[in-house]
């Protein structure tokens, strides 16, 4: 989908003209181009600040070069390239169609003979590369285009010619989880027979929906590639045997491509008779949209944000093949050569570039039902390529600091003007744990160390302090309290939260293990005014060879400390300590509860904790015991994580959408009307707008603006954020992924 050039696009490169914007991510923006004798290109370019990098130029040669081996029937051609100018490019055709997943996300699983023709073509494809000795190393379903003359195969950022190391590091697994091949995931060389692997998963996806080896984290997906049975339910019966072979752990077991080939289809018919009428339709309306497009420039900041175009609805089923095909104004044959592998190459983390709204724009006004209300998808007011979160980071990461946001990654934290997405400051950690800083909503403290060296300058001594982050500068300032002493050396310390003076820590003790979990550790409240401990109580101890962290999230609520914890044996306990002592007033089993799953800040007023993950439920903060949950009102239903908002409390209801409830009793205030509703991802945390204008949630890749009124949605913001925080101050919503922050309205 095209979008406006920004004011500083370049209106050209090469001999070709700039049209629009396609998608910006993580290595350069794509653009819509003409050549000066009309032909319809996608040119690719890279970011000036990484053009510097010799490993990136490579990178984009090596890219090119391997586009040039798929070749146009395979590929999107290669028409020109100039790696060595001052801004790399490559302008390539316009593939007119859908990425797979995108395909099946609009149609559903394929039918059988679908699938047999695609994997029949993608083997072809692969075999191209491979008699090139050529290895894609990232075949998955976004990167395969889905056109009316078949499969195109894109994106070879990281494909490589057989036993070149360059750009890898031993031992080191690239690629996509989801989709590699056992030997890609422990670091191993990666030959033909992956490329095998990985297109029999990309087959089950297009069968089923869902990749061989499920979802969730990239560790846990490894681990299943390298040991699991692929999962094949729901695969045609006449497809198990098949597939099973080319997803064998050991490589010498797998088909060759011409073999796989000719197990998967006869050749026969043309691969547009296979294909649903709802794909043909979207390869049709994606042809017309080309043309359709009107060519623009947003203005210079500070002029207003920009909206893109508006999607067309598919056409209408029961047409005929061609006229699906011809749908619009513009044909697939009509726009020529056109495509490149936009898709895929900008990522699927990368939101389409340009701001939310423009000057003189109109929300819509709130309608009794989803039809009333026009919708369009609008995109990020900013958004900025940062290193994304760990796996094990502190849920309230990105923490909230007046007017500020601060992220933490890769052993540095970053404070980010809420408005704007501008960097202000970057803080370096000791080590890669945002555990180490905390905000009271309006400071940010931090673990900072303090090294005493003697008169050759050899290191002597370390010193662990909290001090104060300076929020225009990010420098620490003076030591606030000390954080290891005689008993505790603090080498390993978490900064747990901060309020009214006080902050708490946890801190292991005793001499230096292999393991985290190999030594003793303690809570401890520590006083900001003196540097002087409240208490300490010790956390009982089980020693472990592992460096799981003891603690999932914590919030101070009424006059307690509320921890997550993670045992040994992978359970979790909700551990309600007094603030003034120390001591566990509660402490309760969380039945069920997975500790990868349940790292949400945790929600609670001065009467009750609020827990999701099953039936709502509503704990007392006087005892723990149970106050209210759900099952009686809401039988068999499942909710996210909750949030409240001035006694009422909203979650997202699996297959339904968003929910309301009364904090008090529980008692069904509303559900939502829509019906994206259904397919609203149950496990990310809504947000709610400061006025009771709308709440948030995400689905099917947007975040949605749901009319607290109408119950509906009522406006659409692309987005491939798996987290977002509401920050009233700037009126914003900040959305967090693996790689980028971004920035939406807040209404």
């Amino acid at each position: 989908m095209p979008f406006p050039l920004t004011h500083d696009d370049p209106a050209g490169l090469g001999t070709y003209r700039l049209l629009a914007r396609l998608g910006s991510g993580g290595m350069g923006t794509v653009y819509l181009a003409r050549s000066p004798g009309g032909r319809t290109l996608a040119l690719k370019t890279m970011h000036a600040r990484i053009a510097t990098t010799t490993e990136f130029r490579t990178r984009f040669r090596l890219e090119a070069d391997a586009a040039r081996v798929i070749g146009g029937r395979y590929g999107a051609q290669v028409v020109d390239a100039d790696p060595l100018a001052e801004t790399p490019w490559m302008a390539t055709e316009y593939v007119l169609g859908p990425p797979l997943d995108d395909a099946v996300r609009l149609a559903g699983p394929l039918p059988e003979r679908a699938v047999r023709a695609l994997g029949a073509a993608l083997c072809a494809a692969l075999g191209q590369l491979h008699r090139s000795d050529v290895v894609h190393r990232d075949l998955k379903p976004s990167n395969i285009m889905v056109t009316a003359h078949g499969p195109k195969v894109i994106d070879f950022g990281i494909a490589r010619a057989l036993g070149d190391a360059r750009l890898t590091h031993t031992g080191a697994a690239v690629g996509t989880p989801a989709f590699m091949s056992p030997e890609q995931a422990t670091g191993q060389e990666h030959t033909p027979a992956g490329d095998v692997f990985a297109l029999a998963g990309v087959l089950v996806f297009a069968a089923t929906g869902r990749g061989p080896f499920g979802d969730g984290q990239p560790a846990d997906l490894l681990y299943r590639v390298r040991y699991a049975e692929p999962d094949l339910t729901g695969l045609p019966a006449a497809l198990v045997p098949v597939l099973s072979r080319a997803l064998a752990k050991d490589p010498a077991a797998r088909p060759a491509t011409t073999e796989l080939a000719a197990l998967l289809h006869d050749g026969g018919g043309e691969f547009t008779d296979h294909l649903p009428d709802a794909v043909l339709a979207e390869i049709g309306r994606r042809a017309s949209e080309v043309w359709q497009f009107v060519p623009q420039r947003l203005p210079a900041p500070p002029g207003g944000p920009a909206t893109g175009p508006e999607a067309e609805p598919p056409a209408a089923r029961g047409a005929s093949r061609r006229g699906l095909l011809l749908a619009g104004a513009g044909s697939v044959l009509g726009v020529g050569g056109a495509g490149a592998g936009v898709w895929a190459w900008l990522g699927r983390d990368a939101s389409a570039p340009g701001p939310a709204t423009g000057p003189g724009y109109t929300a819509p006004k709130p309608g009794p039902s989803v039809g009333a209300v026009k919708k369009k998808k609008l995109d990020s007011v900013w958004q900025k390529q940062y290193g994304g979160p760990d796996d094990d980071q502190n849920p309230d990461v990105p923490l909230l600091a007046g007017d500020q946001v601060v992220l933490v990654a890769n052993a540095g934290a970053r404070g980010v003007d809420a408005a704007s997405g501008d960097s202000r400051w970057t803080y370096s950690l000791y080590a890669d744990d945002s555990w180490q800083i905390a905000s009271d909503g309006t400071h940010v403290y931090g673990i900072t160390r303090d090294e005493v060296h003697d008169a050759a300058g050899y290191l002597q001594d370390v010193s662990w302090f909290l001090a104060r982050l300076d929020l225009s500068s990010g420098k620490a300032g003076r030591h606030l309290a000390p954080v290891s002493d005689d008993r505790d050396n603090g080498l390993i310390s978490r900064l747990l939260a901060v309020a009214d003076d006080t902050a708490y820590l946890a801190i292991s003790h005793g001499k230096v293990k292999r393991y985290e979990r190999q030594l003793p550790w303690s809570v401890v409240a520590t006083r900001l005014t003196d540097g002087s401990r409240k208490w300490t109580d010790p956390l009982p101890f089980h020693s472990a060879k592992s460096d799981d962290n003891h603690f999932l999230s914590a919030t101070i609520a009424g006059r307690l400390l509320v921890l997550l914890q993670q045992r040994n044996d992978g359970t979790v306990r909700i551990v309600a300590r007094d603030l003034r002592k120390g001591n566990v007033v509660w402490d309760k089993p969380w039945k069920g509860a997975d500790p990868r799953f349940v790292r949400d800040p945790l929600t609670a007023d001065g009467r009750h904790l609020y827990l999701g993950y099953g039936p709502l439920r509503a704990l007392r903060l006087s005892d723990g015991g149970q106050a209210w949950d759900t099952t009686a009102a809401r039988p068999g239903k499942t909710y996210g994580p909750p949030v409240l908002k001035d006694g009422v409390l909203y979650a997202v209801e699996k297959g339904s959408g968003l929910a309301a409830f009364e904090a008090g009793g529980g008692k069904p205030r509303w559900t939502e009307r829509s019906a994206e509703g259904r397919r609203a991802d149950h496990v990310v945390r809504p947000v709610i707008g400061p006025e009771f204008g709308y709440t948030y949630s995400r689905a099917d890749g947007v975040l949605r603006a749901v009319g607290l009124t109408s119950r509906t949605t009522e406006q659409l913001y692309r987005t491939s954020g798996n987290k977002f925080t509401p920050h009233e101050k700037s009126r914003m919503i900040i959305a967090s992924g693996p790689a980028f922050l971004a920035g939406f309205p807040l209404r």
